[in-house]
């Protein structure tokens, strides 16, 4: 049915105007096309929000300097650690979104969300997925001097001197400090936490003796477990990892239930252009492809992944939703 009233102009007005709405769609595509295909004109920072020397700041610059050679800017690595993880993430967020100021983002992000109370951001609004670079297990790893040569003489241990053993973490309320908590829940054990800002801080002291357990990667701890510096108990992830075949899961050494998969990715501020974002994951996906990286990455303990932005994003809510419901079971308030 006809409308009772129409101007006779009014159709080609509505024409003119959605060829208007076409015509500025497809000028602010070719501007985003343009602004991918010039990108990128000068350094990229890459904001690591953990002390350099641990995990997720070795792969950080293992990947910066691939970019750095493909694209010929440099790629600079700003450790801002603090406030686990959190700290950096959110300069990260809230730098200018133009592609040129990126992040390195964990598994332990997906934790803390549930267990602070203060995060200078929103994890699935003011950030936006690029790739998830890799994921590999945590080892539980102890000192040497530990007169525990299993998780079952561990415990054993434990349960002779509840409260006396303590564990280190790269920060409250991460990713090592919830492994930590979970072995103590699911093992019927009274173990103390002890933060420190990064993974490598909290490594130094347990090889010095100053705690006695840390949940570490691989790729930190692994070459400190060849020297002898320390003890590797058991591998977090379902199934033993690859590259360490002689390490038992948590699991097999007696204590069911237990998981833990430790990843890390790359993200950017939520407005950056979906070109760059998508030209961004496309050369870190082919560095992650490359067998040298591939080998280097697996030596150390840790797999290649590199994964499209659509892909990582249903990855971190899948995990923030694991979290919720583990955190939840296991007790933990927010701090």
């Amino acid at each position: 049915m006809k409308p009772l009233f129409q101007h006779p102009l009014s159709g080609a007005v509505v024409a003119l105007g959605a060829s208007a709405l076409l015509s500025c769609s497809s000028q602010a595509l070719g501007a985003q096309g343009d602004a991918a295909q010039a990108y990128p004109s000068k350094p990229i920072r890459f904001v690591v929000p953990f002390s350099p020397g641990g995990g997720t700041d070795l792969t950080a610059r293992l990947i910066a300097q691939k970019l750095t050679m493909a694209w010929r800017q440099q790629v600079v690595v700003d450790n801002r650690p603090g406030a686990n993880g959190t700290i950096g993430v959110g300069i990260a967020a809230r730098s200018t979104p133009d592609g040129y100021t990126l992040t390195m983002i964990s598994a332990s992000h997906t934790v803390n969300v549930h267990l602070l109370k203060a995060i200078p951001y929103d994890m699935t609004r003011d950030l936006q997925p690029v790739t998830q670079a890799t994921r590999q297990p945590y080892a539980l790893v102890v000192n040497p001097s530990l007169p525990a040569r299993s998780v079952g003489d561990l415990v054993a241990l434990a349960k002779a001197k509840p409260g006396t053993l303590n564990f280190g973490s790269s920060g409250r309320a991460g990713l090592s400090h919830l492994s930590g908590e979970m072995f103590g829940e699911l093992a019927g054990i009274k173990i103390v936490h002890i933060p420190y800002k990064g993974g490598n801080p909290a490594m130094i002291d347990v090889i010095a003796g100053r705690i006695q357990m840390l949940f570490s990667t691989l790729l930190q701890a692994g070459s400190h477990v060849k020297a002898g510096r320390l003890r590797a108990l058991a591998v977090t992830t379902p199934k033993r990892w690859p590259a360490a075949p002689e390490i038992p899961t948590m699991m097999e050494a007696g204590v069911p239930g237990y998981e833990v998969t430790q990843w890390y990715g790359l993200a950017m501020p939520a407005k950056v252009p979906p070109a760059i974002v998508a030209k961004f994951s496309g050369e870190v996906a082919r560095i992650l492809q490359d067998p040298e990286v591939r080998n280097k990455l697996a030596t150390d303990g840790a797999e290649a992944v590199g994964s499209t932005p659509a892909q990582f994003n249903a990855h971190i809510r899948g995990e923030l939703a694991k979290w919720a419901k583990i955190v939840k079971q296991i007790g933990l308030e927010k701090i």
